[in-house]
């Protein structure tokens, strides 16, 4: 196609999308329907995850754990079977370690079948200032927050694409779009894990899979437990969020194929600003919104998500 026409393609198509975009902004997009669907979500011993997990039972998917804390996990399951909404399956798995991933992926798919909803939520924190942080530390970050979602696509990512059906999702956070204080290796992680599944999604298209969707989602703070002594400096205009909330909007995005869901919705303001501002403007706006001093009083050591 020469220069003149896939121009016009482009400008066509781009015309089209924008405005699909604002129709979806008034008209709420039609929901999938995920009973039956496999759902294996990491981290689902305990916040977000078990929220995700009793919400995707729920709608009479089959559910599968993972989680490294066998406690967390045996709850979780029997808050899902007291219910009797869904068929459950836990397996306790470290995501940092790959072996072990693989390990546990080749049990699920003779035990249960193919994975077909991927859900990477697992995470931990260590809350430190970055000079202060032991190097193992920052590496078992890195190694559970980023790495884990390297070693789950290969896992299953290849059963979706010979189905050309699935569903990846990356839990990042808004600690992977804009750095905050003492907390730099978690960023990183998090900017990561959304740069690998972009990249990803964009393979998948070019190989014209389009029935293998990919949902990127970023929320604030969660009342997980995580980022406990977190210091919300306008409680009002970003308000805390709660796993149970947060999981439900998700699970919307997810059904709606969503490629990118930023919560609260305020958030995606800020990123627009920090894009389209100069550099200046982006540390006035980090002060601001308490980037570089809410998690002064944070001392955690590593906590999981």
């Amino acid at each position: 196609m020469n220069f003149y026409l896939e121009t016009l393609q482009f400008i066509v198509l781009f015309v089209y999308y924008f405005l699909e975009w604002l129709v979806f902004l008034v008209v709420p997009r039609r929901k999938k329907n995920v009973s039956g669907e496999i759902v294996l979500i990491t981290g689902a011993g305990s916040g977000l995850g078990r929220q995700l997990s009793l919400k995707f039972a729920r709608l009479g998917a089959i559910v599968v754990l993972w989680d490294i804390n066998e406690e967390g996990l045996k709850e979780t399951k029997q808050l899902i079977t007291e219910e009797g909404t869904a068929r459950v399956h836990y397996y306790i798995c470290d995501c940092s370690k790959r072996q072990d991933v693989y390990r546990v992926a080749d049990r699920v798919k003779k035990e249960v079948g193919d994975v077909t909803i991927l859900i990477n939520n697992a995470g931990i924190v260590t809350g430190k200032r970055f000079l202060d942080c032991p190097d193992s530390l920052m590496e078992k970050t890195l190694e559970v927050n980023i790495m884990a979602h390297f070693w789950t696509y290969k896992a299953f990512l290849p059963a979706m694409m010979a189905s050309n059906h699935g569903h990846l999702v990356c839990v990042s956070s808004m600690a992977g779009q804009t750095g905050i204080s003492y907390i730099a290796d978690y960023c990183a992680s998090k900017f990561a894990a959304i740069g690998f599944a972009e990249s990803v999604n964009l393979e998948i298209r070019d190989m014209g899979k389009t029935g293998v969707k990919t949902t990127i989602v970023c929320p604030s703070a969660m009342n997980t437990g995580l980022f406990d002594g977190y210091n919300n400096k306008w409680p009002t205009l970003i308000p805390s969020l709660e796993p149970e909330y947060v999981a439900e909007q998700m699970i919307t995005a997810i059904r709606q194929n969503k490629e990118v869901f930023i919560l609260p919705r305020f958030a995606s303001f800020a990123l627009f600003l920090k894009w389209v501002t100069p550099v200046k403007i982006n540390f006035l706006l980090a002060d601001y919104f308490g980037n570089y001093s809410s998690l002064n009083d944070f001392k955690s050591q590593a906590k999981k998500d």
